[in-house]
């Protein structure tokens, strides 16, 4: 009854609402994320996504179970792009059935939200012109507080601060300059990967 996928291709939106449909099932809702063509002012060519996939899917299940805890729902699908996402594509849809609208609307609602809040899917802004790329947090994120803008100065320009984070996502304990180093090396480790497929 869970579909979970990380893809790299366009997601079918029709395809996916199939999967979670029942006759027994009065009401399927959908939320899908799309790529918008600007931010503040930039315009954006498209993003780039990139996960730690083993860990996704052990929060989407976790996050399956627990909307199947508040709401009888039926079928419950996400599928998440990686790679590049054009302006007006998909990058995420979320689809769940259920016998009565109330439970599936509230469940898809509650699904974006902890997706967003605690799974680990990043996100790169590639803008058009002068303006270099971007890689973006989740503002909804558990474990992200925004530093307050008057701490931020070309010595300390972290925007951000990492806090409470869950136990389970640690792995490195280490300073700014040695995190990037290695989430740098990790990313092109997983890309290498992709493209030997």
């Amino acid at each position: 009854m869970d579909h979970l996928k990380l893809v790299h291709n366009e997601i079918n939106v029709g395809d996916i609402m199939k999967l979670v449909s029942s006759p027994s099932c009065g009401a399927t809702s959908l939320f899908v994320g799309t790529t918008r063509d600007n931010f503040e002012g930039k315009v954006v060519k498209r993003l780039v996504y990139e996960a730690y996939e083993g860990m996704v899917q052990k929060s989407l299940k976790t996050l399956c179970d627990d909307i199947r805890s508040k709401w009888n729902v039926h079928g419950i699908a996400i599928y998440h792009r990686l790679g590049e996402v054009a302006v007006e594509e998909a990058s995420i849809v979320i689809a769940v059935s259920s016998e009565h609208r109330a439970e599936s609307l509230q469940a898809v609602q509650y699904a974006i939200d902890k997706l967003k809040a605690d799974v680990p899917i990043w996100k790169k802004e590639e803008y058009d012109g002068d303006a270099t790329s971007q890689w973006k947090e989740n503002k909804e994120s558990s474990w992200i507080k925004t530093e307050p803008e008057e701490n931020v100065t070309p010595e300390n320009p972290v925007s951000f601060i990492v806090e409470n984070v869950p136990p389970e996502l640690i792995q490195v304990k280490a300073d700014d300059a040695e995190i990037k180093r290695r989430m740098e090396a990790f990313m092109e480790f997983k890309r290498n990967q992709e493209s030997l497929k």
